[in-house]
C-alpha cells in the first residue's frame, strides 16, 4: 500500500467574476481542488492542484498525473504477496466514490459477517491518513487554512506547492521521533536494483495501453480485496474474542 488518496477544496475568495461559475459548486464559495496521496506518517507522496471546485474526485482523477510514472515505466517495481497470491502493482486506499480498479481498495459499504466488518473497520481507519495530512497542512500554514486572497491562479498554485514541500520537509525532519515503521526492509540490494526503471522513450504505446488496462483491472481488484479481507481477519480477528 502506498497511502490514501483524496481531494481537498481550498476556498478562493477573490476568484474573478468570470470564473465563479466554473469554480463554484452549488451555492457555496469558489474553490480550487488539491488531490493528494498521503501515508501513515503524513508524508504527501503526490499532490495535484489547480482544477476547479465543480469537479468531483472522479473528474479530478481523470486529469491527474498520479499514474503517469506507472504508465511510462518510471515507477519502481512492486511485488508483494497476500494469501499466497503475488501482486505486482501497489494500491491506494480510497473512499466509495473511486472506481473498482486494481490500484484502489475501498471499504465495504454494508459489511456482512465479522471478516467484512473487521476489514471495513481497518480500511476506514487507515484511509483517514490523507485527511489527517490535510488537517496538519492547514494547521501549519494559515494561508492554506484561510480562503485564498490572490487573483492569479498560477501564484495560488505556487503557494500550495510550496506549503506541501515545506510540510514534507517538516515530516522528514520529525519522522524519527514518531514513526513506527522499519524502513530498513525497503533498502535491500534487490529493492534498490528494482529502481532502475526504463526510460520514457523506451515505452511503447502498446505497453502503456497494457499497463493502463492492468491499473483498471476489475478482476484483480476483486481478488486483491478478497485476499486483504482474509489477511486482516487472520491478523486482527482475535481482537474481539
Amino acid at each position: 500500500m502506498i497511502g490514501s488518496i483524496n481531494c481537498m477544496h481550498w476556498k478562493w475568495k477573490n476568484c474573478p467574476t468570470a470564473w465563479k461559475g466554473q469554480f463554484t459548486r452549488g451555492s457555496g464559495k469558489p474553490t480550487i481542488v488539491l488531490e493528494a496521496v498521503a501515508s501513515q506518517d503524513l508524508w504527501i507522496w503526490h499532490a495535484f492542484f489547480g482544477l476547479p471546485g465543480t469537479l468531483n474526485d472522479i473528474n479530478v482523477l481523470d486529469q491527474s498525473p498520479v499514474f503517469d510514472d506507472i504508465l511510462h515505466g518510471r515507477a519502481p517495481k512492486v511485488k508483494f504477496k497476500v494469501n499466497n497470491h503475488t501482486y505486482r502493482m501497489a494500491y491506494y486506499l480510497t473512499d466509495g466514490i473511486y472506481p473498482n480498479w486494481a490500484t484502489f481498495i475501498k471499504s465495504i459499504p454494508l459489511p456482512q459477517g465479522p471478516k467484512a466488518e473487521k476489514f471495513a473497520e481497518k480500511q476506514e481507519s487507515a484511509r483517514k491518513d490523507v485527511e489527517r495530512a490535510f488537517g496538519v497542512l492547514q494547521s501549519r500554514f494559515a494561508i492554506v487554512k484561510n480562503p485564498a486572497l490572490l487573483w492569479d491562479k498560477e501564484k495560488i498554485g505556487k503557494i500550495m506547492r510550496t506549503c506541501v514541500i515545506l510540510h514534507n520537509m517538516i515530516v522528514e525532519n520529525e519522522r524519527d521521533g514518531y514513526a513506527q515503521i522499519n524502513t530498513s526492509e525497503f533498502q535491500s540490494r534487490e529493492s534498490s536494483r528494482s529502481l532502475r526503471v526504463r526510460s520514457r522513450d523506451s515505452i511503447h504505446v502498446n505497453d502503456m495501453l497494457g499497463v493502463r488496462r492492468e491499473v483498471r483491472d476489475l478482476e484483480k481488484h476483486d481478488r486483491l480485496k478478497a485476499d486483504l479481507v482474509k489477511n486482516i481477519w487472520q491478523k486482527f480477528g482475535d481482537e474481539d474474542e
